[in-house]
């Protein structure tokens, strides 16, 4: 696979930062308000095997239920309110199925990375379906999704599903295990923590022949050091002080 890169240098953190409820249609809509051109975010599977949004393995932190995604039905998992906890004004926000999202990202010409994040026992799955699903979706699109997780199990059977799809593997750091499994599974990326990126080591990743997306960026200063030193792309949940005209 060609290790191209059309991506922005500047990615939306689960679609709108901060600014609106995590991994809905409605933080789509903020990201794109504040001039994102791409959006990254997180597909898990439903019990019934519905391709949904959601960080979280438990529905707690982000909606006014509780329990394991892996354990609802889609038509349970509607049922849930994902726009209460961030603010009033959200509250209804229903969640999304990732055909929903992705639809409303190619509307809008908008690039995505899907974080590929599976219910634990989950990861083949949840790869193999994500990826395919992707692969039909945007197979007109000019610019294909970046699939990305910190499940490796989960990212080779994206590979196996879709290989034509560009892949970042996400890591702490870059280090020996990182390294083998970017060969491996033949990725064009490693997005790592961003505090564990120097000049040095950014330039011994580019060096290897990888790109890199650091998250997660919410202070000016050090977006603006990272982009000096060469840093392909940061993501960021302050879409304000991060701005994506900065890039």
């Amino acid at each position: 696979m060609s290790k191209k890169w059309p991506y922005p240098r500047l990615i939306a953190h689960r679609g709108g930062g901060s600014f609106a409820p995590e991994n809905t249609l409605a933080a789509m809509r903020c990201g794109l308000d504040y001039g994102f051109d791409m959006v990254e975010f997180d597909a898990k599977l439903s019990k019934d095997n519905v391709l949904i949004l959601l960080h979280d393995d438990d529905v707690k932190r982000t909606s006014n239920g509780k329990g394991l995604a892996a354990e609802k039905t889609y038509a349970e998992l509607l049922e849930l309110d994902m726009g209460e906890w961030h603010s009033a004004y959200y509250a209804g926000e229903p969640l999304p199925k990732l055909e929903s999202i992705v639809r409303f990202a190619l509307e809008n010409d908008m690039i995505c990375n899907i974080e590929i994040k599976p219910c634990p026992g989950r990861e083949k799955i949840t790869g193999k379906l994500v990826a395919e699903a992707a692969a039909q979706w945007f197979k007109n699109s000019a610019i294909p999704p970046l699939l990305s997780s910190f499940s490796a199990e989960a990212l080779e059977a994206a590979y196996k599903a879709a290989p034509e799809l560009p892949r970042a593997f996400l890591c702490e750091e870059y280090n020996a295990e990182a390294k083998k499994i970017l060969k491996k599974l033949n990725c064009i990326a490693i997005n790592p923590r961003e505090s564990t990126l120097t000049e040095k080591v950014i330039k011994t990743i580019h060096k290897d022949g990888y790109k890199i997306c650091a998250w997660t960026v919410n202070d000016y200063r050090r977006a603006k050091e990272l982009l000096a030193w060469g840093c392909d792309a940061i993501f960021t949940d302050e879409l304000e002080r991060v701005p994506a005209s900065m890039a």
